[in-house]
């Protein structure tokens, strides 16, 4: 039940890490929904055509990452509003999936394959151990490293850089390219867990990691100990119906967002 629960809370600890970066930047990572369904799509359509997890989590990472990349300086550059572009680039994640689905393998539903079957066991401890690694090593660049501090000054005292000869656009578009590497990461968690991938597999774990670094005021271990309440709601919400079946499964997905507003009240 513990191992349950700590690879279910992967997912979203990475995500919440990711949007830390670009919080601290002032450019907060609004595609992150989109962006984690999207990277399971991605680990999905490139580990079948491939027939190799490795090529296909290396593929889906570079198009990915590229993609971003791509987006975020095209923002930069034409001093675009962030927050509207973000927005964008989450829509544009969330339907482009349909798009390539629908003509790769003739359906927008869920995807399976022979090729993308895992041992749920194994796929539970490599979270762990990949969560425990990514998130150690995240804390110890923005606290011990100079581009860390950089990124933590970037979106409050972003003069301090310009005076040091740092350029903050740099920063800001490689805090979104971070997001969107804890993303891809949580995505294809989530698509490797269940062997299969299912259109909006994200479930709002996007959104929920953004509340999760606006409750935590940008404090890892308080993000940490959020994260794991929302995943303590959804995880009671998963399973709560195999012994109560009355209640009805709208509520029961209503449940971590119920938990958000009230911490979100109490604040």
């Amino acid at each position: 039940m513990i191992l349950n629960f700590l690879s279910f809370s992967c997912p979203l600890l990475l995500a919440s890490t990711g949007a830390l970066f670009s919080e601290y930047t002032g450019t907060l990572a609004l595609f992150m929904e989109g962006f984690i369904s999207f990277s399971g799509f991605l680990t999905f359509f490139f580990t079948v055509l491939t027939d190799s997890v490795a090529a296909g989590l290396s593929l889906g990472l570079l198009t990915g990452l590229v993609l971003v990349l791509l987006l975020a300086w095209i923002t930069e550059k034409l001093h675009a509003n962030q927050f509207i572009a973000a927005l964008g680039m989450n829509l544009f994640f969330s339907s482009i999936i349909s798009c390539i689905s629908s003509f790769a393998f003739n359906t927008r539903g869920v995807l399976t394959s022979p090729a993308f079957v895992f041992d749920v066991t194994n796929i539970e401890i490599i979270s762990i151990v990949l969560t425990a690694i990514l998130i150690a090593a995240a804390i110890c660049v923005l606290v011990f490293t100079q581009p860390g501090i950089y990124f933590r000054i970037t979106g409050s005292s972003a003069d301090v850089l310009k005076v040091k000869g740092v350029n903050p656009s740099g920063y800001r578009i490689a805090a979104w390219v971070v997001s969107a590497f804890f993303a891809f990461v949580a995505g294809s968690l989530l698509t490797l867990r269940i062997s299969s991938f299912v259109p909006n597999i994200a479930i709002g774990k996007g959104w929920m990691a953004l509340a999760a670094v606006f409750l935590g005021k940008k404090k890892p271990w308080k993000i940490c100990l959020y994260v794991l309440l929302f995943c303590a709601g959804d995880f009671i919400a998963a399973n709560i119906q195999n012994y109560i079946p009355a209640i009805p499964s709208s509520i029961l997905l209503s449940f971590p967002y119920i938990i958000a507003i009230l911490l979100s009240c109490t604040k």
